[in-house]
C-alpha cells in the first residue's frame, strides 16, 4: 500500500513533485528504479508493455525503453543518468523520441528516496517540460505507474 500525495503545480509551472509512500525497504524500492528485472513491469502506465529496454546503470551512462500501448503505438524514450547515490537519489534525463528518431525536449527527473519507519519515501520531480499538456500527461502517467510500482513491491515481498 502506498499513500500518494501530488504537490499543487500552478498552470504556468512547467515542473510536477509526486511523493508516494511504498510498504517496502528503501533498498529494494531503489532496486526498482534500477534494475530491469523490475522496471520492465512497473515503468509504463496499464495496458503498456515493455518490449524493449537496456541501460548502463552508471553517472554518464545511458539508457532507452520501448514501450507499447495495447493498440501497438510505439513511445520510446532514452536519458542519460546524470547523479546516481545509491539507497538515496537518482537524477537523469527523459527524452521522449520522435518517429524519425530525433529527439524531443528533454526533461530532467529526480527521484529521492528516504526512510518513513519501515516504508519507503520516494520524492519524484520532473522539471522542464515544454507545455503544461506535456507536464499533465507526464503527472497521469506516473501517478499510474507509481501505482503499479506499489503492487509490484507487494508481490516481490510475499515471495
Amino acid at each position: 500500500m502506498t499513500t500518494p500525495s501530488n504537490a499543487a503545480t500552478s498552470s504556468t509551472d512547467l515542473s510536477i513533485t509526486l511523493t508516494r509512500v511504498f510498504d517496502a525497504p528503501r533498498h529494494l524500492v531503489f532496486e526498482a528504479w534500477t534494475q530491469k528485472k523490475h522496471l520492465d513491469k512497473w515503468c509504463a502506465p496499464r495496458g503498456f508493455t515493455i518490449p524493449e529496454s537496456s541501460g548502463d546503470f552508471r553517472v554518464g551512462g545511458t539508457f532507452h525503453t520501448l514501450m507499447l500501448t495495447p493498440s501497438g503505438e510505439r513511445y520510446p524514450l532514452r536519458g542519460v543518468y546524470r547523479e546516481i547515490i545509491e539507497d538515496k537519489l537518482l537524477v537523469f534525463t527523459h527524452i521522449w523520441e520522435e518517429d524519425a528518431g530525433t529527439p524531443e525536449h528533454e526533461t530532467l527527473v529526480t527521484v529521492r528516496f528516504a526512510d518513513e519507519g519501515k516504508k519507503t519515501k520516494v520524492t519524484l520531480e520532473q522539471t522542464n517540460f515544454k507545455s503544461v499538456e506535456s507536464r499533465d500527461g507526464h503527472r497521469g502517467g506516473w501517478t499510474e505507474c507509481l501505482d503499479i510500482l506499489s503492487e509490484h513491491l507487494a508481490k516481490v515481498q510475499s515471495k
